[in-house]
């Protein structure tokens, strides 16, 4: 009956338990199990409901009537809090723990409980569990070391039992509940007053208990703690006592409560002053201490016995924390909230940051409107200083209700949030119009001006400020507003636009006059003045038009200067215009020069001032003179020229770097302008002159338009591409110069050196020194390098072999634990200690393999001295060092092992060597040639030296002994001298007597150990080194790590001193650990994912098995019956994929690199450190143990992880939420924040929401504990989610760096390393500003994936190396790319954080970051002797949306008011890096594509007109050939080509010229060209339309492994619009051309012209199915033209989704035109399709030479008539069942007249076969037209009932140019060898072999090379 018992109760358990959760591997097992992991929300946030559980669980084994009390006493808290069990789940869990518990009753089997003696046992159960683990004890030991200040010599031991000891106080404080919640019922006396006793020693003293137990998140502020060392740091002390609550301060009630085990502070009379919460209060009390504490210590740290904090750390923090408060009163002219900075101490100093700090940590929503934040403080400072000055303290009233109680969440941030979020509402889930509603910055602007005052203080709640917008009512915007329109690129960049025209207008006049300039062109030229003019009027006119909507609300000022700046260029065009017009008349009639001198006076005084101006506002040291000028004169014309904001002021740099980037722009300039003028603008000059006056013209259609102007429309037809390439070529000569400026640059900082591992073995010998010298700290340096300095170079080398070993070898290691290299490479790699007696330097092993053989051949061969033979060997000096090591080592391992006589002889024989030596007659004392028999024998003597000794091991290394003593005696020492030891008589003697070599002392010592282990590897590994490691990744990361020893970075800091930092990643639902199921899942092919990545990784795959202790042949499903090799291969999975445990496992590197350096700089307490004895060098054995370290670490390291919704994935029982808390687990130091959401409903049954931002981390049981639970004024999530996810957790973040990582980064624990050289960048000088965000070099490692994975690597990298390095220097305009920047964290969240959220406008959040900190005086630079990994999308369908997602983002950003401002306020050279390395970008992209359909629509327009044949034969008479020179042009269609230099040169500067030509070679043979092609299809498709209609948005892309096949329904779905239809039309124009143009020279003039062009269609077409996996494979080529046949004709429906249905897609692809402004935008364009009928039928054979209008007209009648035909022949019979064999005689006899007809018009008419496809030709694109047209103005087609008609030719449509596409997919399919060839071209060998044939179990390694 027990075990059927047991048994039930394991089950009621299983039920209620979730997923275990194991941690493997070093570290702290945690596992959650039992009822306590079951514990209902609602339930365990109120109650230590699952703590008590956890306890039970724990005691079970040690007395199960104590756990049954327990549980007893947790189902009463339960039934007390939760009666009616109406909470989510509560009556499951009621249930089970009612079930264990009469599990646990039947146990007794029958025996009566007495529960009244509960108590008793309880209290017996807890006295005896306090003595078995030594509470009182350790409390002692801890109370003795808090007084003392250091650790005690024990501190080894209770950092061993650390963990232990936490469950141990976990569980203590359990039964202290329950013993305190049982003892209420009992009587006062016995065990109750004992009991009563002890509660109230535990309450009254400063134990250990509460401190462990009360949840903290780096400091145990509220209690001490024993385990975490982190508050015996002096400068953490220091930092606690500066906040504490002095006399000075007002008197708190007597009835205010302390939190927590510790004395009052400052933060206790903010909390009650001003009502913040308490979790908030504890969130920045920690905050706080930890900027003091960190502050403090780069200053010195405390060394009096009560440490104290300088007052100037307390000032740099004020001073930093509220730079943008100091800013904000000075920009609006008013006063501080106190006197001055100079009048108030460091304690004032220190409440007022504290103050800043909890309105920023509570302000939710409200941090993203840093001026608002300003505004909040000022006032509360102000009332602060009053209650200050009082005796006792008070209540402010600006944050109390009208019950008396004080909430700043409530009365201060919620009615700001209301106003917020109900203007976010208005924006219709962003398709609203900008201009509609006010966003962050409008709301944030208003706090621009002196206005914001009006709100006054307490605020009115009736300001207008804070009243709710009226429905359909507009609100007015602050100072901008994002109109939908193109002209946006015109008006921010205005100055650019005036330039170039300028400049084409004064080349055309040059070239128009023949190249001469006299004074007559030289007034020509002078026109620029009115054309400048007009543009500064148009650019004024914009500001008017572009600022409606916000005039109402607009600063007056601002609207002032709009209207004096149109009135001023307004006049001033006329003015010029007209003087310009008298110039031009004075020198018709030859007069007196008196208005051109005007003129001349005029334009020079102008650019005088302009000149004057830009030098004021751009070159620092005028600067500072235009700031210091205050007459009201000189700043009218200052604000005139450049608006006042309180953004942009001051965006001026130094002299030297203003100079660099004017010289870069001067020479594109240079290069441009001189190509435009010789290659562009002069070959058209005299064809556009004979086109001008060619008077008697034929058109071939009935002209419109060029009668009587000079044949306006051709020249148009022949500049118009000209032009267009003129305004975008720019572009080209930037990227151009750029590639080249960035490949100087990165040569000169040393990139590429190391490139290989040939290379890396060549340096191995300087990597010491650049390690010590660059990344080790002057606090290690010193240990050993005093000690050596007097000595010689060698043991200089020597001692920093011995610093850099222990940092070399966890690099190594950390390559074992990821499974890149096996046990065998780790040893060989390893390097030795160095700290051993042998004299000279141990390299590693991998540098020395078989150099003992080829010394051995040499000395084989040696037939001369021993000098040269020496010299032979020193050529390498590899094996030199090898030669030398092993006889150091021989004779150091020999002498340890023999005693008595035999060490006399290994004493004598190397007496006699060294001797020989010294002599050089080494050669006649040994004979070379039986050294590789002394070889072989000692050999097998450490090959049993390497094992553990048993007696029979014992008596055989004996006898290898001997057998070496006989070898060297008499083979290999010369006649003479073995005669001389033959006859030694103690020698002979004790080999007589048995006794010589008879037992050996079997090596103990670890020093000797290791050599024995590494003399055998030594003399046995005849591996190449080139071949270690094998592995590529391995192979990249040691080469870049080395080569970045030798660059040019700030030198470390000890980790006490150095900058801290904190990692922030935001997390929505990604994939945080594949599961099993996941692994195992096959796509179509049979593929899954475990067996694409053995496939792809085979290497990792055998040393993942050898690290797990599995053989080779090992399946995955043999791992599956393991639980730990389960897991273990999960991450293994894992970490080979874009996952969040890669991402955490990488950033924890961080964490375990500053305990390394932190350990090996020994900071100490007191302790006595056992690793420096008898050693001048440290070891890193045991630093992840030690507390010391781990603490230091954790001041200045935090990594966060915002999990937004973590909460609810929990409560649903997620599989992510099960990971994320194995996260948690294995790595105690992260902590995630996440948005947790409380629902509740009144009486009504209204549903309320409340919503928190929390932090959690894992406790000692691997429960989540709660650490912080900081309420939000409502639902934060009303921007964009990702800045908002960002947003609500960047409170719980420390440290005054920030680095911003996304969730498919990688790190390493190398590049880890050099983390406090980085953030010490922000120290360094790097122009007239400190840096404030660190520009950080990416590594793409999804390169190795596929052909287009290695494209998007190889683009993003030349980006992210050479493409920001040029930004950043000499540009400086690098910004922030959503990349592994540094942020300077205080001046970033002190204005607006690290990115912006308003809906839609800041889809590209992260760039804003930098255009935000570029604005407000910041500094951006870029490093690349650091990198973090980066995982990019692998597949075309994810390139293509990630690519789109940007291009809309940037389209976004065109609208947006921070372009706006930068292309206004930085200076002109500035501002044209910034463009064309933003917005201008992809303009360019647009253009390109645009000049494409411009040149072909001029050729069309050429061809139909008839004007192409006739013009070339004038052009012929004349003896012109210039008129080919458009095909100058073609080369610059394709801008790919161009934009691939950046690429070839970062390939050469990082590679080596070879391999460069290799890679590139290789590139275009896997069809990159048709790649990069397609893209900029995608680019122009998305940010033109963004732009025209919105409908940027974030587009998942999808993070996972690309194995599978893309339907062709789902390609074509993505392509259809943004590909397919365009270069349908392109080719559509290119048959027109081809059938109708006319090129001289015949087909070869029509290849040169159209080449790139049917490129780019083919490229448009076919790129989806070429790149698409199994794409012409014969059987998927059927099953997707079923699928895809299915999808056309399914009918849509309610509720049918646009991937199962045509129709529904159909519809979906209309909804971006929303506004009427779209409308007529769209019919516009749709009009040019009209072009093709029009220009046709007159080319029709039937017309002849007829050009009348009527022939057009008739056209139209025979389009109807086809369209009713069609009607005819569609109309379903369904639909009329009465007249079904009617409408089919219909059909078929319509059928037979329409074939008759046709026949008959071909045989008797003028129409021929020809003119039939010419029709069709004609009419296909004006029913695209039509159509188009009915979908934008869908509204009054659906009145006119004619909509389903539309939709049937639509449909059509859509399958037409599906068939297309589709045919010659089906028929490459037919040929077995495409499939082939295409899997070959797509992916590696190895995944190829495996796609094919899945039973091949081994191939071709991808990633290693042979």
């Amino acid at each position: 009956m027990a075990r059927v018992s047991d048994n039930w109760e394991r089950l009621v358990r299983a039920t209620l338990r979730r997923v275990q959760l194991r941690t493997v591997g070093q570290g702290h097992e945690r596992v959650s199990t039992g009822l306590s992991a079951a514990v209902p929300p609602s339930l365990g946030r109120t109650t230590n409901i699952d703590a008590i559980l956890q306890a039970a669980d724990e005691i079970e084994e040690e007395d199960p009537n104590v756990a049954r009390i327990l549980c007893e006493q947790a189902y009463s808290m339960a039934q007390n809090l939760d009666p009616n069990s109406e909470g989510r789940g509560v009556l499951q869990f009621k249930t089970g723990l009612m079930s264990v518990i009469k599990q646990k009753l039947s146990k007794k089997d029958g025996a009566r409980i007495e529960r009244n003696r509960d108590h008793e046992r309880l209290w017996e159960f807890y006295q005896l569990y306090k003595r078995r683990h030594r509470v009182d004890d350790i409390q002692r030991e801890e109370q003795k070391w808090r007084e003392s200040g250091t650790f005690g010599v024990n501190l080894g031991e209770l950092e061993l039992r650390a963990m232990e000891m936490e469950k141990v106080f976990s569980t203590l404080r359990a039964l202290v509940e329950v013993m305190e919640a049982l003892s209420k019922d009992t009587a006062p006396d016995g065990v109750g007053r004992l009991i009563a006793e002890e509660l109230r020693r535990i309450k009254q003293s400063d134990a250990v208990l509460p401190g462990e137990l009360i949840p903290y998140n780096i400091v145990p502020l509220d209690a001490k703690s024993l385990i975490n060392p982190i508050g015996v740091f002096p400068e953490v002390r220091a930092a606690i006592s500066s906040i504490r609550y002095t006399e000075h301060l007002p008197k708190l009630p007597a009835d205010f409560k302390i939190s927590g085990r510790r004395n009052p502070d400052m933060f206790d009379l903010l909390e009650y002053a001003f009502g913040f919460q308490k979790d908030n209060i504890r969130n920045q009390r920690e905050n706080i201490v930890l900027s003091i504490a960190n502050t403090q210590s780069r200053l010195g740290i405390p060394v009096e016995g009560e440490p104290k904090i300088d007052e100037k750390a307390i000032t740099d923090v004020f001073l930093k924390v509220l730079d943008n408060y100091f800013k904000w009163c000075k920009y609006l002219s008013v006063r501080l909230a106190w006197n001055s900075n100079e009048a108030i101490n460091k304690h004032r100093k220190l409440i007022l940051v504290s103050l800043y700090f909890l309105i920023w940590g509570e302000a939710a929503n409200v941090r993203f409107l840093p001026e608002c934040i300003c505004y909040l403080f000022h006032h509360m400072a102000k009332e602060l200083d009053a209650i200050l000055d009082h005796g006792e303290a008070k209540r402010a009233a600006s944050c109390m209700s009208d019950n008396g109680s004080v909430s700043f969440l409530d009365q201060v941030i919620s009615p700001i949030y209301k106003i917020i979020a109900a203007e976010a509402d208005r924006n219709n889930n962003g398709k609203a119009a900008h201009s509609a509603w006010r966003n962050y910055d409008d709301f944030n602007e208003f706090f621009w001006s002196r206005a914001c005052f009006e709100l006054s203080w307490p605020l009115r709640k009736d300001s207008s400020f804070l009243l709710k917008p009226k429905k359909r009512k507009r609100t007015g915007k602050s100072n901008f507003v994002e109109h939908r329109t193109f002209l946006h690129l015109y008006r921010s960049f205005h100055r650019l636009w005036i330039v170039l025209v300028l400049m084409f207008q004064g080349l055309t006049i040059i070239a128009f006059s023949h190249g001469t300039i006299d004074l007559h062109t030289f007034k020509k030229i002078l026109s620029i003045g009115p054309t400048f003019a007009v543009m500064c009027f148009i650019e004024s006119c914009l500001d008017i038009l572009l600022t409606y909507g916000a005039y109402a609300t607009a600063r007056g000022m601002a609207i002032s200067r709009l209207i004096i700046r149109l009135f001023w260029f307004g006049v001033s065009s006329v003015f010029v215009i007209y003087v310009y017009i008298k110039v031009l008349q004075e020198n018709n009639r030859n007069s007196d020069s008196f208005y051109f001198r005007i003129y001349i006076l005029v334009l020079g005084v102008y650019a005088a001032l302009r000149f004057l101006f830009a030098m004021f506002l751009k070159f620092p040291f005028c600067h500072r003179l235009s700031e210091m000028a205050d007459q009201c004169f000189f700043e009218f014309f200052k604000w005139i020229y450049q608006e006042r904001f309180f953004v942009g002021r001051g965006l001026f740099e130094r002299t030297s770097d203003y100079l660099r980037y004017v010289v870069f722009w001067l020479v594109i300039f240079v290069c441009k302008f001189t190509f435009s003028y010789f290659l562009q603008i002069k070959p058209l000059v005299k064809p556009t002159i004979i086109i001008v006056n060619l008077s008697s013209l034929t058109y071939s259609w009935h002209d419109l338009f060029s009668k009587h102007n000079k044949n306006a429309l051709t020249v148009a037809s022949l500049w118009a591409p000209v032009v267009t390439i003129y305004l975008m070529d720019i572009q080209i000569w930037y990227t151009v110069l750029s590639a080249l400026v960035g490949g100087v640059m990165g040569a000169r900082a040393r990139l590429g050196e190391i490139r290989s591992i040939e290379m890396l073995h060549k340096r191995f010998e300087s990597f010491p020194e650049a390690f010590v010298k660059n990344l080790v700290s002057p606090q290690t340096k010193r240990m050993p390098l005093e000690r050596q300095s007097s000595q010689v170079s060698q043991e200089m080398n020597k001692a920093y072999a011995a610093i850099f070993s222990p940092f070399w070898n966890e690099i190594i290691k950390s390559l074992r634990e990821e499974d890149y290299i096996s046990n065998r490479e780790k040893d060989l790699l390893s390097i030795p200690s160095n700290a051993g007696s042998l004299r000279l330097v141990q390299w590693p092993l991998f540098l020395l393999c078989s150099k003992i053989f080829l010394a051995l051949d040499l000395a084989l061969d040696c037939k001369d001295t021993q000098e040269d033979l020496w010299n032979r060997i020193s050529r390498d000096e590899y094996m030199a060092y090898a030669v030398q090591e092993c006889y150091y080592s021989v004779e150091k391992i020999l002498h340890s092992l023999v005693d008595n006589e035999g060490r006399l002889w290994v004493e004598r024989i190397f007496r006699e060597i060294n001797n020989s030596i010294l002599e050089g007659s080494l050669l006649l004392t040994l004979h070379l040639n039986k050294l590789s028999l002394v070889v072989s024998r000692f050999t097998a003597l450490t090959g049993l030296l390497t094992q553990n000794e048993t007696s029979e091991l014992a008596r055989g290394a004996a006898k290898a002994v001997y057998d070496l003593y006989e070898v060297v005696t008499h083979d290999l020492l010369s006649p003479d001298l073995r005669e001389q030891l033959d006859t030694w008589n103690i020698i002979a003697k004790a080999r007589n007597e048995g006794r010589l070599f008879s037992r050996i002392e079997w090596p103990k010592d670890p020093e000797i150990k290791e050599q024995v282990k590494r003399l055998r590897l030594l003399l046995t590994v005849k591996d190449s080194s080139a071949n270690i490691p094998k592995n590529l990744e391995a192979r990249r990361r040691l080469e870049f790590f080395t080569n970045s020893l030798f660059m040019d970075m700030p030198p470390a800091k000890p980790v006490c001193e150095m900058i801290p930092f904190s990692v922030f990643t935001p997390y929505y639902s990604e994939t945080v650990l594949y599961g099993s199921s996941e692994l195992r899942a096959e796509n179509e092919d049979g593929v899954s994912i475990i067996f694409y990545l053995q496939k792809i990784f085979p290497d990792e795959w055998v040393n993942f098995l050898e690290r797990i202790g599995r053989a080779e042949s090992t399946g995955e499903a043999d791992l599956q019956e393991s639980s730990i090799d389960s897991l273990e291969l999960r991450f293994w999975v894992s970490y080979r994929g874009q996952t969040l445990a890669r991402t955490v496992r990488g950033m924890m590197y961080y964490r375990r690199a500053l305990m390394l350096q932190s350990f090996l700089e020994k900071r100490a307490f007191g302790e006595i450190d056992e690793r420096y004895l008898g050693s001048n060098f440290p070891t890193s054995q045991g630093f992840e143990l030690s507390r010391v370290s781990r603490a230091q670490a954790d001041l200045k390291f935090t990594y966060v992880v915002s999990c937004q919704i973590y909460g609810q994935q929990k409560q649903k029982k997620l599989p992510e939420a099960a990971d994320i808390a194995l996260l948690l687990q294995r790595n105690e130091a992260l902590r995630v924040a996440f948005i947790h959401v409380e629902e509740s409903a009144d009486a009504e049954g209204q549903v309320s929401r409340e919503f928190y931002s929390k932090l959690v981390k894992a406790d000692v049981h691997g429960k989540d504990q709660e650490i912080y639970s900081i309420k939000l004024p409502g639902d934060p999530k009303i921007g964009e989610g990702k800045p908002e996810n960002q947003n609500h957790a960047i409170i719980f973040t420390r440290g005054e760096a920030i680095q911003a990582i996304d969730m498919n980064q990688d790190n390493y624990l190398e590049e880890a390393m050099k983390m406090r050289n980085l953030v010490e960048e922000f120290r360094r000088n790097h122009g007239l500003r400190p840096p404030t965000i660190l520009g950080v070099r990416e590594h793409v490692f999804t390169g190795s994936v596929s052909s287009l994975a290695w494209f998007m690597s190889n683009q993003e990298t030349s980006f992210v190396t050479l493409g920001q390095r040029v930004l950043a220097k000499p540009l400086k305009v690098r910004m922030h790319y959503g990349h592994p920047d540094v942020f300077d964290r205080i001046f970033h969240i002190s204005r607006g954080g690290i990115s912006k959220a308003s809906r839609i406008i800041n889809i590209s959040e992260d760039i804003y970051a930098g255009f935000n900190s570029t604005l407000r005086q910041g500094n951006i630079t870029h490093h690349e002797y650091i990198q973090v990994g980066k995982g990019k999308d692998v597949g075309l369908n994810q390139i293509a949306l990630f690519e789109g997602k940007v291009a809309g983002g940037n389209g976004e950003q065109v609208l947006s008011r921070d372009i706006y401002r930068i292309g206004q306020l930085f200076d002109f050279f500035r501002m044209l890096s910034f463009y064309f390395t933003s917005v201008g970008f992809y303009a360019c992209t647009m253009m390109t594509v645009l000049t494409v359909y411009i040149f072909l629509y001029g050729r069309a327009y050429l061809a139909f007109s008839g004007i192409d044949r006739q013009i070339n034969r004038v052009a012929k008479l004349s003896g012109n050939t210039a008129l080919n020179a458009v095909l100058n042009t073609q080369f610059l269609f394709q801008i790919g080509i161009f934009t691939a230099i950046p690429m070839i040169m970062g390939f050469i500067i990082e590679l080596g010229l070879l391999k460069a030509v290799f890679s590139f070679i290789t590139m275009q043979l896997q069809l990159c060209t048709v790649f990069f092609t397609f893209s900029l299809g995608t680019k122009t498709h998305y940010f033109g339309r963004t732009i025209l209609h919105g409908g940027a948005k974030y587009r998942a892309t999808g993070r996972g492994f690309v194995v599978r096949h893309i339907k062709f329904a789902e390609n074509y779905r993505l392509y259809s619009r943004s590909h397919f239809v365009k270069a349908l039309e392109v080719a559509l124009l290119l048959i027109v051309y081809i059938a109708y143009g006319y090129a001289d020279g015949g087909a070869v003039s029509f290849v040169l012209l159209t080449f790139s062009s049917w490129f780019l269609v083919i490229s448009w077409l076919f790129a989806p199915y070429i790149f698409n996996p199994s794409g012409f494979e014969w059987q998927k080529t059927v099953d997707d033209f079923n699928d895809w046949i299915n999808w056309l004709l399914y009918k849509g429906g309610v509720g049918v989704k646009g991937e199962n249905s045509w129709e529904s897609w159909w519809d979906e692809e209309q909804m971006h035109i929303q506004t009427f402004r779209g409308r007529i935008l769209e019919t516009i364009l749709s009009l040019r399709f009209f072009v093709f009928q029009y220009g046709i039928v007159y080319k029709l054979h039937l017309t002849g030479t007829n050009t009348s209008l009527t022939i057009y007209g008739f056209s139209w009648l025979v389009l109807v008539a086809i369209v009713m035909i069609f009607k005819i022949f569609t109309f379903s019979p369904q639909k009329s069942s009465n007249f079904q064999l009617l409408i089919r005689f219909i059909q078929g006899a319509l059928s037979l007249v329409l074939i008759a007809a046709l026949c008959l018009l071909v045989a008797f008419t003028s129409l021929s076969i020809p003119d039939v496809f010419a029709s069709v030709l004609a009419y296909i694109p004006t029913g695209w037209a039509i159509l188009s047209l009915a979908i934008t103005w869908k509204k009054i087609v659906r009145r006119l009932g004619l909509w389903e008609s539309i939709r049937e030719f639509a449909r059509y449509y859509d399958a037409g140019m599906g068939m297309i596409i589709f045919a010659p997919v089906a028929m490459l399919s037919w040929f077995p060898f495409v499939s082939t060839f295409q899997s070959r071209l797509l992916f590696n060998q190895a995944f190829s072999r495996g796609l094919e044939i899945s039973l091949i179990l081994a191939g071709n390694k991808a990633n290693v090379q042979a």
